[in-house]
């Protein structure tokens, strides 16, 4: 492989040649790829109405991409918080979250390299996508997920053909019970594996592209593992290598009260989130207790100049209520960004001269059960 090939690097400084299947560093830290130098709008594959149109930018062989058409959603005008913003429905992905970016650049790599078995852990659509990727890419997957996850998401894995593991436990004993089986088939982690934040990094892509080719002035996002914050942070600041852009956007990151460590984390100006046990949330695709790049993610907020906050559990089912009103439906998990732009207004992070871009992550109908006590309730 030449020198100049971009090479994923640990937290120790070692570097690993990105060809050979690999999930996490000798150290035992996650594993990033090298800055790389971005695309213009000249690179962008207008043929393509995928988020392949950005293929150029990824640091994949050519290979045949495991695609169902991820990407391309649109950006919707709303007034939210007394602000005129877009939201990005990120529920129009073929599974119905963003992580189909992820998975589709993931499952790509994987199966160019030969991967007939994987194992994935999550709370629900990380899972489904994995599921539906290796299907089309005709890998054999196995989830492991919380017990307590949405069934529409276990379905919709179980579906798709993957085996699912149902844990007791938290989101957290999840990710914990993924590691130790790692040993007996390739964990293709959508929190661990560097190419899914590849994927993942497109949405900001498409972002600059639908806003005329610009970057917003904040982009607001859910955060869990933080693999938006990351992707956002890594094509933003591409796109200003690349010379398109001479800024990159503030990132403003919302998690529920009842588990936020990041939001601690950056009101205590550590380097890490504390280890910690937090109470069960309806934002249940942000409840990440320990996020494995929390100092990535930590770091890229600050070099933003962003910020976080928590959502109160008693906000959440009323958002979802007022998105769907508006025509957008979305899980809880998604809906949290909704009075995270109110407190974000009042603390002057976004005002109304800034152009904000809401990522609303996924469909409502991942948590149909739990939603039913609006109408029901």
């Amino acid at each position: 492989m030449p020198e100049s090939t971009p090479q994923l690097v640990d937290r120790s400084g070692r570097r690993y040649a990105p060809d050979q299947p690999r999930w996490r560093g000798n150290d035992g830290t996650p594993l990033m790829m090298e800055p790389l130098p971005g695309i213009t709008r000249r690179q962008i594959d207008t043929s393509v109405n995928s988020q392949w149109r950005y293929r150029a930018a990824l640091p994949l062989p050519q290979t045949e991409p495991v695609t169902l058409g991820e990407g391309r959603t649109p950006l919707l005008r709303r007034t939210l918080a007394g602000l005129q913003v877009s939201i990005k429905p990120e529920s129009m992905n073929p599974t119905g979250s963003f992580k189909d970016r992820g998975s589709s650049v993931m499952i790509s790599a994987l199966r160019h390299q030969g991967v007939q078995q994987l194992l994935e852990d999550s709370s629900g659509n990380g899972g489904s996508s994995v599921a539906a990727y290796s299907a089309a890419a005709g890998i054999d997957a196995r989830i492991i997920a919380p017990a307590s996850t949405s069934p529409a998401k276990i379905v919709q894995s179980r579906l798709h053909g993957a085996g699912v593991d149902l844990v007791p436990g938290s989101r957290q004993d999840v990710a914990d019970e993924a590691v130790r089986r790692a040993g007996t088939r390739f964990y293709a982690s959508h929190n661990w594996h560097p190419q899914f934040l590849q994927g993942v990094k497109l949405i900001a892509y498409e972002i600059w592209e639908d806003l005329g080719f610009t970057a917003p002035s904040a982009v607001v996002v859910p955060a869990g593992a933080g693999s938006l914050v990351l992707g956002c942070a890594m094509g933003f600041a591409e796109l200003k290598r690349s010379g398109e852009i001479d800024r990159v956007p503030r990132i403003l990151i919302s998690q529920p009260e009842r588990c936020c460590p990041l939001v601690h984390a950056l009101d205590d100006g550590a380097a890490e989130v504390d280890a910690r046990a937090w109470p069960k949330t309806l934002a249940e695709g942000t409840a990440i207790a320990q996020p494995v790049r929390d100092r990535e993610v930590l770091q890229a907020i600050r070099d933003s100049n962003g910020a976080a906050t928590a959502v109160a559990e008693d906000e959440l089912l009323p958002a979802v209520r007022e998105l769907a009103c508006s025509g957008v439906f979305v899980e809880p998990t998604s809906a949290q960004v909704l009075p995270a732009l109110s407190q974000f207004r009042a603390a002057g992070h976004v005002g109304a001269d800034d152009t904000v871009v809401l990522v609303l992550t996924g469909s409502g109908l991942k948590a149909a059960q739990t939603l039913s006590q609006i109408v029901i309730g």
